[in-house]
């Protein structure tokens, strides 16, 4: 029969070997990426530069290969954001891809009107990306968001 003593010292080292089995390693967890917009920069023409912020949640990383997103302002259509940026970004990170962009005369009104207004803006992401996370084959991810620009105090012709 054991001695009462060693009973604690058995039940350590059952709890250790416990915990030491539950522990993670590593597993891959890929999830939808989101994209939303960082910065607008309207330029003396009116013309955009659209910085875009496609957001990786998962726990490898994931590199983004297309974008084409329907975009709106305020309710009005202001064309598509597409791009093949063709960059890596790490697990559960994020990073930006920048979008010329010439705008219809509709969209550039409403946005004279909200930069001479102080105002901010109301905006709507709606379609794919393509993405391939690490080790894996490319997919098509859906993107429907709506977010909000406002102007930057000092920086004329800046929303974030």
């Amino acid at each position: 029969m054991r001695s009462p003593k060693s009973f604690p010292i058995i039940a350590l080292a059952g709890l250790m070997t416990l915990l030491s089995a539950c522990a993670s390693h590593g597993g891959r967890r890929i999830s939808e990426p989101t994209a939303s917009i960082q910065q607008l920069t309207v330029d003396a023409r009116g013309n955009w530069q659209v910085q875009l912020r496609l957001q990786n949640y998962s726990s490898v990383s994931m590199r983004f290969d297309a974008v084409d997103l329907a975009f709106e302002v305020n309710g009005q259509a202001a064309g598509h954001l597409q791009a093949t940026p063709a960059m890596s970004v790490p697990a559960e990170s994020a990073d930006t891809a920048t979008i010329a962009r010439v705008p219809d005369a509709t969209a550039k009104l409403a946005m004279a009107d909200a930069l001479a207004s102080g105002m901010g803006i109301n905006y709507t992401l709606k379609g794919d990306i393509k993405a391939t996370p690490e080790g894996d084959k490319q997919r098509s991810y859906t993107i429907d968001g709506k977010n909000q620009l406002n102007p930057v105090p000092g920086l004329p012709g800046v929303l974030r």
